[in-house]
This record gives C-alpha cells, structure tokens and sequence, in this order.
C-alpha cells in the first residue's frame, strides 16, 4: 500500500484555483509535518510548504505565500493545498511529503528530511 497518494492535479487558465490532496494511509500520519514540494520542467524540486502535526503551524515559500494554503483532516488522514491566484510560473508536479516521526526543526526543509513521498500529481497553468 502507497502511503502518500496525491489527487486533484490538472489545468488551469491563469488566475484560476486548484485544490490538491494527499491522502496518507496508516495512522502514524496523524503525528507527521506533511509537507509539499513541487518540480517544474528543468529544474530542482523546491519546497512549497508544510503543515504541523495538529495544523497549528504552517510555512511557506515566499513566492506562494497568501495564494496558497495548507490544512489537514487528521480524522481522514488528508493534507490538502489550497492553491488561489495560480501563474504560469506555478506549473510544476506537486509532492506531498512526511516527515514521520516528526523529526526535522521547523524552518528547515531538507528532502532528505521526509521518510515519504508521494508519486506526485501534475499542475499545469496556462497564460
């Protein structure tokens, strides 16, 4: 069984909005920072932002902060991004990522910091 499956990928037109979801299986979830990370065409994976275990802390990467939002359901062990006011610059195939047992020091971001990863769903915006 995959332990990070994300969903809601596609296109769309400049402007626009996405929700994406990563539904992690396996109750140990519920204590994890999940994060995101995307990769566009040619270039390296870059953090996108994460989520605390219970949602009371979040972080972002200055070019998605007040457009994108991360919240968790830990009652049905999802992670959702809220991505709002998508550019072209934002296509990319988003991650989701944990970190369990949570480990890492918050404001850090390394890679090799997430035990797990998605297979990664893809975001395509048009101009």
């Amino acid at each position: 069984q995959v332990p990070l499956v994300e969903s809601g990928g596609g296109l769309v037109q400049d402007g626009g909005s996405l929700r994406l979801s990563c539904a992690a299986s396996g109750s140990r979830f519920t204590l994890a920072i999940m994060a995101w990370f995307r990769q566009a065409p040619g270039k390296e994976r870059e953090f996108v932002g994460q989520i605390n275990y219970n949602g009371g802390n979040t972080e972002y990467e200055d070019s998605v902060k007040g457009r994108f939002t991360i919240s968790r359901d830990n009652t049905k062990n999802t992670v959702v991004l809220q991505m709002n006011r998508l550019k072209p610059e934002d296509t990319a195939v988003y991650y989701c990522a944990a970190d369990v047992p949570p480990l890492l020091a918050w404001g850090t971001h390394l890679e090799s910091e997430y035990e797990y990863w998605g297979q990664g769903t893809q975001v395509t915006v048009s101009s």
